[in-house]
């Protein structure tokens, strides 16, 4: 337990943060796991934002925000390219 007044109210401020920081995380964890799901646009850009935002509140490390967000980019379907002859310059 903390003796000082300090410690107390750092004590105080890192519960408060926990509770914040968990909140973020469970929302990124849910938004990630229903992106995976569903493969929908809309569910991949909302999952990248929240990792993104949480990256950004350095509630994960950045690199954890890009390998969440490169995880996500997989999924998308991708468009097939156009299969006609292209001019090469000479």
């Amino acid at each position: 337990m903390p003796v000082t007044k300090t410690a107390k109210r750092a004590l105080r401020s890192s519960k408060n943060k926990e509770l914040v920081n968990k909140s973020i995380i469970g929302k990124l964890e849910v938004a990630t796991r229903l992106a995976k799901k569903s493969k929908s646009v809309e569910k991949i850009v909302e999952a990248s934002s929240l990792a993104d935002k949480a990256a950004k509140k350095k509630v994960i490390h950045k690199n954890k925000a890009a390998r969440i967000k490169s995880q996500l980019s997989k999924l998308l379907v991708k468009t097939p390219k156009s299969k006609g002859k292209t001019s090469k310059k000479k």
